[in-house]
């Protein structure tokens, strides 16, 4: 459900053009397989794939790798190519898969495509377009890049 602030907020849906459950306007079901993730699926997903990028930046960097000044650098590298390239191929990246969720293009694209998984992405890694999400439960960052997230099991 959307929140209060969403109304007023540029680019969000007015209340007419709302539908009774998100992604109903979509096509989408309201419940089940194909219906729109909810936040806390969104965010766990995010999280594996964040401890996964860690990991790998921990692999590359070696034992020594706190102390380096360069490793969150690394560390949003790593979490970077392990979104957006598997999000631009199979729609979903390891944490999504993990969760049951993936990314789906609105419109007819079979895939995300490169351009719209990195601009997606890098939206992502500001933090605040995920946060900020109209009635459909889709962040800025899902409404630049034409993409919404759906539940790939019950």
């Amino acid at each position: 459900m959307a929140r209060w602030i969403d109304g007023w907020l540029p680019g969000a849906t007015p209340l007419a053009q709302r539908g009774a459950w998100p992604g109903e306007r979509f096509g989408l079901p309201e419940h089940g397989v194909s219906s729109v993730a909810g936040f806390g699926r969104r965010l766990a997903a995010l999280t594996i794939d964040w401890m996964l990028g860690y990991l790998i930046a921990l692999l590359f960097t070696g034992p020594d790798a706190l102390s380096d000044r360069g490793f969150s650098f690394t560390v949003l590298l790593a979490w970077f190519v392990l979104t957006a390239v598997p999000t631009a191929i199979f729609g979903a990246s390891a944490g999504k898969v993990a969760l049951g969720i993936r990314v789906a293009s609105i419109g007819t694209d079979a895939v995300v495509g490169v351009p719209r998984a990195v601009l997606r992405t890098l939206l992502v890694a500001l933090v605040v377009p995920p946060l900020v999400r109209d009635a459909d439960g889709r962040g800025w960052h899902d409404r630049a890049a034409r993409t919404v997230v759906v539940r790939t099991r019950p």
